[in-house]
């Protein structure tokens, strides 16, 4: 796994809205719940806003490169105070020059 996509389940798992944001490029887009949040301080909002709803824990499961888009795909296991915890989920993660381009969760 590319190190800033663990850095990126490290960092979530710890509720540490900045430390994820900081994973991104500075033009980093995160698509989740069919909304897109582009650049950090957006980024940054999504995921507090989530931590706070959601109190989420991700545990990666597996994870596969996929050579014709060059994403890598992780699927995780995401529990949380939300109905049907815990379910697993996919996120699909652009890598560009060791930063997150662009992460799409449950593509």
């Amino acid at each position: 796994m590319p190190p800033v996509i663990e850095t990126y389940f490290r960092t979530a798992n710890a509720h540490d809205a900045q430390a994820v944001a900081d994973c991104f490029a500075p033009d980093g887009v995160v698509v989740d719940e069919q909304r897109e949040y582009r650049g950090p301080e957006a980024i940054r909002q999504w995921k507090d806003a989530s931590n706070a709803q959601y109190a989420p824990h991700m545990e990666p499961l597996a994870m596969k490169e996929d050579s014709e888009t060059g994403r890598t795909v992780v699927t995780a296991s995401i529990s949380g105070s939300f109905p049907g915890s815990p379910v697993d989920l996919k996120f699909a993660f652009t890598v560009e020059q060791g930063r997150i381009a662009r992460l799409e969760i449950d593509f």
